[in-house]
C-alpha cells in the first residue's frame, strides 16, 4: 500500500496500543487541538473530524511567538469547521511559573539549551486540559512526533492532571510525511500557504528562545547556512561598539534593566531585543534526547544566555563555598526533570524549596559587555555580597582574618595528604 492510500484510509486499522490513554475511533465525541495553525495541525483538524467522527475545539496558547496572527489562526480554524477556536495569552503565566523557577535554578540541559520548549509544554498541556474539561471534551490531540521529548511532556502531563481523558497523536500513526500532507491538504479544501509551505527549517520559539531542526542541521558536517539565523544578528554583522547591559536582580529575578523597572516579561523582552542585536545567544548544540536519540538542534537564545549568565554570578558573589558547590549539582537536576517531561514529579517542587531559599539573597546588579556574540560580566554588586575588598587585598587584614593564622591553618589542612604521602612513598623520605 502506498502513503498515498494510508492517507485516505480513514478506516485503517492502527497498531494494537501500548498504553491506557490514547483514543481509537469510538472513544470519542468531543477532541480538543492544540492548534498552531500550520500546516501539520491543520490536516488534523480534518483528519480528526472525519477519522474519529468527532467535533474539534481548538486551543492556541500564546507563549510570546514572536510575529504570530491570533486572528488569522481564529479564522483558520473556524474555515475547517473547529465547533469552539480559543486562543490565550499565557506569556504571564509562563514567566511567573515557569521560567522565574528556571531563572532561579539556572536551568540548561546538556550545558547549552535553556529549556525553553520543555518549559513551555507542561503549561501548554495543563491549560489544554483545563479547557477540554470546561468543553466537555473527552481527549487532547497534538502534533508532536513519536522521536520528540515534546510527546512525552504533553502526554505525561494530561495523564497526570486529567486519567479521565485519552490522547489523540496523528503525526505517530498516520504514517504521512511533508507531500502526502500537502496533497491531503489540498483534496480537502485546507489552505496552503504560497501553494506548497515547505517550510526550510522546523521551527518552535516563545519568550525564552527560538530552535530550528531540519535540513543541513541533521548533517553534522555542514556548518549553519544564513539563513537559520531569524531572531540573533549574526556576530559578524553585529554592531561594531560594544555595550553594557545592566541587570539588577530581586531574590533571584530580574526586575530591572539599565536602571528601568520591568515586569518579567519586560525584562526577558528587552533584554533578548538587546542581545540579540549583537549576536549573543546562539547555540549549535548536539542533544540527547530521551528517547534514545541524539539530534543537533540550533537555538537563538539572547535573553536566556544574558540573564542565565548575569544570575549566575550574582549567585556566586553572595553563596558561601559550600553552597556554590552544591546548588550546581541540585540545578542539574531541575533541570533535567524539565527536559525529560516531569514537570509534575515530586521532587522538582522539593528542590524549587531549596533553590528558593538558596536565591533568599540573590539581590543586586551585574553588568554585561556585549560584543559580537560574546556575554562578559564586568560589574558586580550585592548588599548581601559575600566579600570584602580589605580583606580580598594583598595588604588586608580585617577583624575576621588574620594573615598570621595561616601557618597553623595551612598544618592542619595538609595534616591527612602529608600523612598519606609519607605512608606511600617510605622511600623518598
Amino acid at each position: 500500500m502506498s502513503s498515498h492510500d494510508t492517507v485516505f484510509d480513514v478506516n485503517a486499522t492502527a497498531a494494537p496500543r501500548t498504553n491506557s490513554y490514547e483514543a481509537g475511533p469510538g472513544d470519542v465525541g468531543r477532541v480538543l487541538l492544540l492548534y498552531s495553525g500550520g500546516l501539520d495541525t491543520s490536516v488534523m483538524l480534518k483528519w480528526i473530524q472525519d477519522h474519529y467522527d468527532a467535533d474539534v475545539v481548538t486551543l492556541t496558547v500564546n507563549l510570546g511567538q514572536p510575529g504570530e496572527d491570533y486572528t488569522a489562526v481564529r479564522a483558520k480554524a473556524e474555515m475547517l469547521g473547529a465547533l469552539e477556536c480559543i486562543v490565550v495569552d499565557a506569556r504571564e503565566q509562563f514567566a511567573a511559573e515557569y521560567l522565574a523557577p528556571a531563572i532561579k535554578a539556572n536551568a540548561l540541559y546538556g550545558t547549552g539549551y535553556p529549556l525553553f520548549t520543555a518549559l513551555g509544554r507542561p503549561l501548554i498541556a495543563k491549560l489544554a486540559v483545563e479547557h477540554a474539561r470546561r468543553m466537555g471534551c473527552d481527549a487532547i490531540a497534538h502534533g508532536c512526533t513519536g522521536k520528540g521529548n515534546d510527546q512525552v511532556r504533553i502526554d505525561a502531563t494530561v495523564a497526570t492532571l486529567a486519567p479521565e481523558l485519552k490522547v489523540i497523536a496523528p503525526v505517530r500513526t498516520w504514517q504521512m510525511g511533508r507531500e502526502e500532507e500537502i496533497e491531503y491538504a489540498r483534496a480537502n479544501g485546507i489552505p496552503v500557504k504560497g501553494g506548497t509551505e515547505v517550510a526550510p527549517y522546523s521551527i518552535d520559539d516563545n519568550l525564552w528562545g527560538r530552535s530550528s531542526e531540519g535540513r543541513w542541521i541533521e548533517d553534522l558536517d555542514h556548518a549553519p547556512d544564513d539563513d537559520v539565523f531569524n531572531l540573533v544578528t549574526l556576530p559578524e554583522h553585529a554592531p561594531d561598539d560594544p555595550e553594557v547591559i545592566a541587570l539588577e536582580f530581586e531574590r533571584g529575578l530580574p526586575v530591572a534593566v539599565n536602571g528601568e523597572r520591568l515586569g518579567l516579561v519586560e525584562c526577558i523582552e528587552r533584554t533578548g531585543e538587546i542581545g540579540a542585536r549583537h549576536g549573543v545567544g546562539i547555540v549549535d548544540h548536539i542533544e540527547d534526547r530521551i528517547v534514545g536519540l541524539k539530534v543537533r538542534d540550533i537555538y537563538e537564545v539572547p535573553a536566556a544566555t544574558i540573564i542565565l549568565s548575569a544570575h549566575q554570578e550574582l549567585e556566586r558573589l553572595v553563596a558561601t563555598i559550600h553552597q556554590n558547590q552544591m546548588k550546581p549539582m541540585l540545578d542539574q537536576r531541575w533541570g533535567y526533570l524539565v527536559y525529560a517531561g516531569l514537570w509534575w514529579e515530586p521532587l522538582r517542587s522539593d528542590l524549587d524549596a531549596y533553590i528558593d531559599a538558596a536565591n533568599r539573597y540573590v539581590t543586586g546588579t551585574i553588568s554585561l559587555k556585549l560584543y559580537k556574540g560574546s556575554a562578559r560580566v564586568i560589574q558586580r554588586s550585592s548588599p548581601h555580597a559575600v566579600y570584602d575588598a580589605s580583606l580580598a587585598s594583598f595588604a588586608g587584614s580585617g577583624g575576621l582574618f588574620s594573615q598570621g593564622a595561616a601557618p597553623g591553618f595551612i598544618e592542619l589542612w595538609s595534616l591527612q595528604s602529608r600523612m598519606a604521602w609519607r605512608v606511600r612513598n617510605p622511600d623518598a623520605q
